[in-house]
C-alpha cells in the first residue's frame, strides 16, 4: 500500500523521529484548520475544526509503512497520543478511523477522494479535536484567542506565538491574520 501522511502543524517543522520518506510536499487536501486547540504546554496548536477553521491546503509525506496499521502507530507515536486521535482513510479498502472513533471530526470522505487524486491507497493525519472551549470556558474567536494568549505567563506567551509563526506560510487563519496586523508575529 502506498500511504500519505498528512500534515499541518508542528509535524512539518517538527517531526521528529517519524519515519517518513521524501520531503512535505504542498499539495494536500484542503482542509478546515484554527488553531483551535490549548495543547499541555498551553500553546494554541492546529487542529481540523469544521466551526471555526478556513480552508487551507495541507501538505503530505510519504510513508515508509505499506501496513496501515504500522502508519497509525508511527504517528501516535509522534503525536504522543491515543489510536483513537489518529484519523485514517483508506480508500483501497474503503475504510477510515470513524469506525474506532466516531468523534473525530469527519474529514474521511475529502481525504478518500484526494488520495484516489494524487494515486496514494491511504492516508493518515492527526484527529485531536478542538477544546477551547472546555481548556478556557470561553467559545473560541480571535478575540477569546488574543485574550487568552495575553493572560499566558511570558515564557508560555512566547512559545505560543512561536508555535503560530512557524506553521507553514499558507496556514492562513483568521487568529494568525490578526497576530500578523498586530505585529506579534511576523
Amino acid at each position: 500500500m502506498k500511504i500519505a501522511i498528512i500534515g499541518w502543524g508542528s509535524l512539518l517543522w517538527d517531526p521528529r523521529e517519524l519515519p517518513r520518506e521524501g520531503i512535505w510536499q504542498e499539495d494536500g487536501p484542503i482542509l478546515k484548520i484554527e488553531f483551535s486547540r490549548v495543547s499541555r504546554d498551553c500553546r494554541l496548536t492546529l487542529v481540523v475544526d469544521e466551526n471555526n477553521g478556513v480552508e487551507v491546503k495541507t501538505r503530505f509525506v510519504l510513508s515508509p509503512r505499506s501496513d496501515i496499521e504500522d502508519a497509525i502507530n508511527d504517528l501516535r507515536i509522534r503525536e504522543g497520543t491515543k489510536k483513537k486521535w489518529i484519523g485514517y482513510a483508506d480508500f483501497k479498502h474503503d475504510q477510515d478511523s470513524l469506525s474506532y472513533n466516531p468523534n473525530q471530526v469527519n474529514i474521511c470522505e475529502n481525504v478518500k477522494n484526494w488520495c484516489r487524486d494524487k494515486g496514494f491507497d491511504a492516508a493518515v493525519w492527526t484527529a485531536l479535536l478542538p477544546n477551547f472551549f472546555e481548556e478556557t470556558k470561553l467559545k473560541f474567536s480571535v478575540h477569546n484567542a488574543l485574550k487568552y494568549i495575553e493572560s499566558l505567563p511570558k515564557s508560555a506567551d512566547k512559545n505560543a506565538l512561536k508555535y503560530i509563526q512557524n506553521a507553514p506560510s499558507e496556514i492562513v487563519t483568521p487568529l494568525r491574520s490578526k497576530l500578523i496586523a498586530l505585529k506579534l508575529i511576523e
